[in-house]
Parts: C-alpha cells; structure tokens; sequence
C-alpha cells in the first residue's frame, strides 16, 4: 500500500476531519451503516448473529452485536488514519480483513457502496468543512484500504 498516494496536504486533512468524527464513533458509524443499508439493502442478511436473521436494517442497528461491528469497522478506519504516514503496515491485516469479509459472503463489488457511505457520514459529521479537496483525500485513503482488503480475495483464490 502506496503512503505516497497521499500528500502531506491530503494527510493533514484526513486527520482533521478525522479528529471531529472521532469524538462520537459509534455514532457517526451508525450513519455509515444506515446510508450502507439505504445503498444496498441486499447486504443486511449477511449480518447475522446467533443464526438470528434481522428482519430490518433498524433492527439490525439496534442490536448489541451489530453495534459492536460497527464500533470494529470505524477501528479500522481510526486505524488507517493513524498510520498513515505507513499504510503498508497494515497491508497484512487489511488482506486478512479481506478474507475473513469473502468467508462471510462480501462480494468485493459492495465496498463501493461503502466508500459512499463513508463519504455520505463524512460530509453528515463535517458540514461545509468537507471540502472537495477533503473529498479526494479520503477517497484516495478508501482506494488504499480497498484495494488492500480485495488481496484477501485474491490470496484466497489462488489458494483454492
């Protein structure tokens, strides 16, 4: 994963946006996943815990577990943010992060209604500071993640 994909201008911005999402995670995660389910709702029965299937994406937000993934996912993110000034060290997790995603039934397709998610919170939490320029820097950082979460799709496959 490319740290050079993103300038110190588009790093400084990451972080400062990142930094007023941060104060509420799992409340700005829940806007995530509520546009995720507006997007895709074919993506809500591939959450299921305890063989319980949800019958609503605002059942499924309710659930403790659920809430849990969502407190995971923006680690990830929060994760991402952190490193990156070296984002190649978190090739080998986010490749794993892939997999494990594939196992469940992910298609890599669906990361991309994702990435409008992410950005629809973004702009949610920010207001008029998400800026174009704040737009680009993240979507460039999503590409990153991405495209190193889909190597666990592809390590699977030739390991088939």
């Amino acid at each position: 994963m490319e740290s050079g994909r993103l300038s110190s201008t588009q790093q400084a911005l990451i972080r400062e946006s990142w930094q007023k999402v941060s104060s509420n995670l799992l409340q700005h995660g829940i806007v995530l996943f509520t546009r995720l389910f507006d997007l895709d709702p074919d993506l809500l029965p591939l959450f299921q815990y305890n063989c319980k299937q949800f019958s609503s994406p605002q059942e499924c937000l309710s659930s403790p577990e659920f809430l849990d993934h969502i407190r995971k996912v923006m680690l990830v993110i929060d994760a991402a943010v952190t490193h990156l000034e070296n984002l190649s060290s978190l090739e080998e997790y986010l490749s794993n992060l892939g997999k494990k995603h594939q196992t469940v039934g992910v298609k890599v397709d669906s990361f991309s209604a994702v990435g409008e998610s992410l950005l629809f919170m973004l702009e949610k939490c920010l207001g008029t500071a998400f800026s174009p320029d704040v737009r680009e820097a993240w979507t460039r950082l999503y590409g990153a993640v991405v495209k190193a979460m889909s190597r666990g799709w592809d390590a699977r496959k030739e390991g088939e």
